[in-house]
């Protein structure tokens, strides 16, 4: 599905987020900046964006993966994308060693995993010890009109848009329902936790649009 959309994946995600996922994008790079890691694992790194944003965390060595062949070639035809390792891979089979990363990302990703469980398990394994871990992810708004509001944008606008550009109608159906039927922010949280990890902070975007989870490996 991703294949078939790969070159108007970024155009549709300006167009139908109104270009505030750059903001989301950099408002998780801060967070990562803050802890001054070396080493960057970016996790379904589709087009790259998330990728090259965080080139600005300060690391030395960057490494986006993704199991979309087709996403990672568009990824590699940016410009700015130059010294970013682009490794064709699955989130939930992860290519590392233990123990190798200090800080593992992944920007509206996980809601698409099969086993996000074993997603996250993976996640925690190559990062190394007090490593951490960054989810950017789309969430529901609390309030309820804003809700209303978000899911009708989500379940009418976005597939006809999608349908329009992409000339894949299934994808930009799939995609918001994939939101509606991800987990709520604290049964999420506590999914991270299972899997490892220590506190997890659930920071809210632009009242609930989208939500960073925040935790470090313990």
């Amino acid at each position: 599905m991703f294949d078939s959309i790969s070159k108007q994946y970024d155009l549709l995600n300006r167009l139908l987020s109104l270009g505030v996922d750059r903001w989301w994008r950099r408002s998780m790079v801060k967070r990562v900046r803050r802890h001054r890691p070396q080493s960057v694992l970016d996790v379904a790194t589709g087009t790259g964006d998330s990728a090259i944003a965080l080139k600005k965390s300060g690391a030395t060595r960057i490494v986006g993966v993704d199991i979309s062949e087709q996403m990672l070639k568009q990824a590699g035809k940016k410009p700015n994308s130059a010294g970013i390792e682009l490794i064709k891979a699955d989130g939930e089979l992860l290519p590392f060693g233990d123990c190798c990363f200090d800080a593992v990302t992944i920007s509206f990703g996980i809601r698409n995993f099969e086993q996000r469980q074993q997603g996250l398990q993976e996640m925690w394994r190559v990062l190394k010890q007090n490593g951490l871990l960054i989810v950017l992810e789309l969430s529901m708004p609390a309030n309820r009109i804003i809700r209303s509001l978000y899911k009708l944008y989500f379940l009418r606008v976005i597939p006809a848009v999608g349908k329009l550009i992409s000339r894949n109608s299934y994808a930009y159906r799939y995609l918001p329902c994939s939101v509606d039927e991800f987990p709520p922010r604290q049964v999420f949280a506590a999914e991270i936790k299972a899997a490892g990890f220590g506190t997890v902070k659930a920071i809210s975007l632009s009242g609930g649009l989208a939500t960073i989870y925040e935790a470090k490996k313990k």
